[in-house]
């Protein structure tokens, strides 16, 4: 490191930080020396400098390197937050310490990684500018991953990482977490994920962290239930013992008690998948059953340990979904069941409080009052409760809330510049309680506080972790968990602590094994490359052997080869691996819609493929200036047929009309059975695409078979018809008939059916919307319910 060793000085020495800003921890420096020298994953109790570390890192990078530092968090507040620091605590001037999230335009982005020494950015927003080629790992020198546990499965850390390693020509990653997994093998895979090769872990234990931290206090409250509200939740119970009944008899569990695990749960739902792969209707039918329960658990978690208010607005809100077209059969079961409308009823007259609201209260006034304390935080699974207790504590406290950006439910969020405002006036000390959902966990520079309340018990010893970070940093701190006796909350409890404990473990055993960890990281790294030196060799060898063999003059099976290499050579199973050309690379057009998918991700990372990113108004995949491909998936395409949606068909209509040789592309297996659709009508529909719009109708089995039919289109376009890539076309406007279905269609989400009907029945947008209740009534389809959704949409004052 570039620090100084004067063990008596106080703030770190580096010509890249603002002098007496950084102040001088040995356990810091030592994590940061580790960390220059290889990949490295640095593990370190929430609040004690995980990100100081990085930044040293980075200021050694581009000292001693140059080239540009990215620095990846996972949601927005943090990495503003990370922003600021970085911003205050390095010489780089400002303008030159960058935010990527969603709100900077796309295009401004590619300008400003060019102008940028250190970008900091969610990963999303990385993902999708390296798919859509705006942006290049070759200069950055330094990549961190903060809060890099989730570096599993498809979330975009894994993604970026393969691409760094690939593309970057001086890597170096560092993977930031207090706590990266439960076992050896969830780190391990961390670590492969992000290819660190380095294990650096501190503990509070270390005598050189001990010093800076302070013993934290666990205690457990217990509040017992009313009965009103042990009444609500019997008779739901009730309701989920007959539904269990139900699953019973069809095989899918031995049991129907109310209390059953998640896991259970999960493993009913895999059995009733395996029968709708057999195409047995009793499969939907439990499906359908099996949803049910999940909402009823839903209420009795909130009845036994949110709050009454939380459980009337998730009635509200069930009721509402029971109403809108195409609901399902599960929520206007569960909305009609005469128990459950029983324990709306109830809900809807219980006027006292759940008690942990007064439990709530009693802790904070103890703390703020009797205690002399400055600030608490108080954490909630729930939205709603977190607006229910910020009410109520407000009679008695001066409270904010803290929550996320709005959820699918349509509950009011916060901006990010209203979440950054709420932070900087509680660190300033103007406001004495924050009440927060989980958006506060992860990272965020919440100040210290004099206790943190768990409203309930949190089940992942990750979040709890984290959310004891919060206090206990530079003096004594205190953490209450609030449990309701005999409900969920007392296993959740027990599970946190149990997985906590591992946890706890785990990095111990990690500091104990760092080493042998690092070691064998290594070895599969050198494996890795090992084979990737193999495989040049080996395409190396393939080009020799064409060039030897000379192009075949006759067409055949060389006319079709692999977009991926240039050999010529007949493998050992005797398959021809062939293909004409040269190594041009290629590009492919994506929409930005296809992003939910991993081809996209995959074309990316090949060999001679470049992707861009744009939002295409007809297909979904351009190849050259006469190739375009609508992509669908086996259930796309299905639903076409039975839900009577015809998207497909105006935009294979689009697509005809603007490119020459249009593609269908059909992904996925069991065409033929995954629906109750007899074969002719889906091979009549085949037929209808390719004879009457002439289209061409490919099949692959998967993601990654499409994505290799892409590569090799692309290639046979543009490298062997030497074609140009060219994005054009436009969706066909809507006519008068389907704008004026469109617009009363979405009255109250009567949908393109009722609609119809209705427009020919009244003959204008007009009658429709002044017609009377009994008039709408005599429209076929239209019942009771729908004529008075109806005329509520269109009569109701607008508030």
């Amino acid at each position: 490191m570039a620090a100084t060793d004067d063990g008596d000085q106080a703030y770190v020495d580096h010509p890249l930080l603002v002098p007496e800003v950084i102040e001088r921890r040995e356990y810091q420096r030592r994590l940061a020396d580790t960390a220059s020298e290889d990949h490295t994953l640095v593990c370190l109790p929430t609040g004690l400098g995980k990100t100081t570390v990085s930044l040293l890192v980075t200021a050694d990078r581009l000292h001693e390197v140059g080239g540009t530092a990215l620095f990846l968090a996972p949601t927005k507040p943090l990495v503003q937050q990370h922003a600021a620091f970085y911003r205050e605590a390095l010489t780089v001037p400002d303008d030159a310490i960058t935010v990527f999230t969603g709100e900077v335009r796309p295009d401004d982005r590619a300008d400003l990684w060019t102008e940028s020494r250190v970008v900091i950015a969610t990963p999303q927003v990385v993902e999708n500018d390296l798919i859509g080629g705006r942006i290049s790992l070759a200069d950055v020198t330094h990549l961190t991953f903060d809060e890099c546990h989730r570096a599993t499965g498809d979330y975009a850390y894994v993604y970026i990482a393969e691409r760094y390693h690939a593309d970057a020509e001086a890597p170096l990653v560092t993977g930031m977490s207090a706590s990266p997994g439960g076992d050896e093998e969830a780190i391990m895979t961390v670590c492969e994920n992000l290819g660190l090769r380095e294990v650096a872990v501190m503990t509070e234990d270390d005598a050189d962290v001990a010093e800076y931290t302070h013993d934290t206090d666990v205690e457990w409250e217990r509040v017992t239930l009313p009965d009103t509200i042990l009444e609500i939740r019997d008779a739901i119970n009730e309701v989920i013992v007959d539904r269990l009944e139900t699953l019973k008899e069809l095989g899918v569990t031995n049991t129907t008690s109310p209390d059953l695990s998640q896991r259970d749960l999960n493993r009913m739902r895999g059995q009733l998948q395996d029968l709708i792969d057999a195409d047995q209707s009793e499969g939907y039918e439990g499906m359908s059953v099996h949803a049910e329960v999940m909402k009823l658990r839903r209420a009795v978690e909130l009845a036994e340990t949110q709050s009454v208010e939380s459980l009337r607005r998730y009635f509200e809100r069930q009721r509402n979904a029971a109403r809108a077209s195409g609901a399902s059969k599960a929520s206007q079961r569960l909305v009609a069941e005469p128990k459950v409308r029983d324990a709306m009823r109830t809900a809807e007259e219980f006027d006292d409080l759940h008690p942990k609201f007064r439990q709530t209260r009693v802790l904070l006034a103890q703390t703020l009052g009797i205690g002399g304390g400055e600030r608490v935080i108080v954490f909630t699974e729930s939205r709603d409760t977190a607006e229910a207790l910020t009410d109520f504590l407000s009679e008695s406290f001066d409270v904010q809330r803290f929550v996320g950006q709005g959820d699918k439910d349509g509950s009011d969020g916060m901006t990010q510049k209203e979440q950054g405002e709420t932070l900087d006036a509680f660190r300033a000390g103007e406001f004495e309680v924050l009440v927060s959902t989980s958006v506060a966990e992860e990272g965020l520079d919440v100040p210290e506080v004099d206790l943190v309340l768990f409203y309930e018990p949190v089940p992942t010893a990750i979040r709890s972790i984290q959310r004891k970070g919060r206090t206990g940093r530079q003096e004594e701190g205190r953490v209450v968990v609030l449990m309701a006796e005999d409900t969920r909350d007392e296993a959740f409890f027990w599970i946190s602590r149990r997985r906590e404990q591992e946890m706890e473990d785990e990095l111990a055993k990690l500091k104990g094994v760092a080493d042998e960890m690092a070691a064998e990281l290594d070895d599969g790294q050198t494996a890795l490359d090992s084979f990737d030196d193999e495989s040049s060799a080996g395409d190396e060898g393939g080009s020799a052997a064409e060039a030897d063999g000379g192009a075949s003059a006759r067409p055949g099976l060389a006319q079709f080869g692999s977009a991926d290499d240039g050999s010529g050579s007949t493998d050992d199973d005797g398959v021809v691996a062939t293909a004409e050309g040269d190594d041009e690379g290629v590009e492919i057009v994506v929409d930005q819609r296809e992003l939910d998918s991993a081809i996209a991700r995959d074309l990316s990372t090949r060999e001679g493929v470049e992707t861009r990113l744009e939002t295409l108004a007809v297909g979904d995949y351009v190849v050259s200036d006469r190739v375009a491909v609508e992509r669908k998936t086996v259930s796309d395409f299905l639903d076409t047929l039975t839900g009577g949606d015809r998207s497909l068909f105006e935009q294979v209509g689009d697509l005809s009309r603007h490119y020459a040789r249009p593609v269908v592309l059909l992904e996925g297996e069991g065409l033929y059975e995954e629906r109750n659709v007899h074969p002719d009508a889906i091979r009549g529909a085949l037929a209808s695409l390719s004879v009457d719009f002439g289209v061409s109708v490919l099949r692959t089995e998967g993601e990654a078979d499409t994505a290799d039919l892409l590569a090799v289109l692309a290639k046979r376009e543009q490298t062997t018809s030497d074609r140009a890539v060219s994005v054009h076309g436009e969706k066909s406007a809507k006519t008068l008939d389907e704008q004026q279905e469109y617009v009363v269609g979405a009255i109250a989400d009567i949908g393109p059916v009722t609609a119809r009907s209705l427009l020919e029945h009244f003959g204008s947008v007009e009658a429709v919307m002044t017609a009377r209740e009994e008039d709408l009534l005599a429209v076929d389809g239209v019942g009771e319910v729908t004529a008075d959704r109806i005329r509520t949409v269109v009569g109701s004052d607008y508030d």
